[in-house]
């Protein structure tokens, strides 16, 4: 199993959460304080799983990490929905941001499905 600092989906994972935590550094305390701590959290909580995942070295286990994983990853679209309708963020911004979701999502999926593959050998 490869080292999880390796791994693509980590790396994008990483990116997106560090993208996320410089926006939200920018925002007044209450926004900070309300949806800021929220998004950033389960932004972290992607990478933080796979990691966490990955260590486990067990096939089971590393999946349903995984699937905490892409769980985190809707909980963080949801935050992003809300800080945008909340004029928190820009149409550039969430741009830029949809543009790693839409990296990072497949990559989760497909990640996920390497465990069924090895399972099934």
């Amino acid at each position: 199993m490869a080292n999880f600092e390796s791994l693509r989906v980590y790396q994008l994972a990483e990116k997106l959460a560090n993208e996320i935590w410089l926006v939200v550094m920018e925002w007044d305390w209450f926004a900070k304080d309300t949806i800021g701590k929220q998004i950033v959290r389960s932004a972290d909580s992607i990478g933080a799983n796979i990691a966490e995942g990955n260590g486990r070295h067990n096939l089971k286990d590393n999946q349903r990490f995984v699937k905490i994983a892409r769980g985190s990853l809707n909980k963080t679209r949801h935050w992003l929905r809300l800080a945008y309708r909340r004029n928190l963020l820009t149409s550039e911004q969430i741009a830029g941001l949809k543009h790693l979701i839409d990296d990072l999502s497949p990559q989760l999926n497909a990640y996920l499905n390497s465990f069924t593959k090895r399972t099934n050998k």
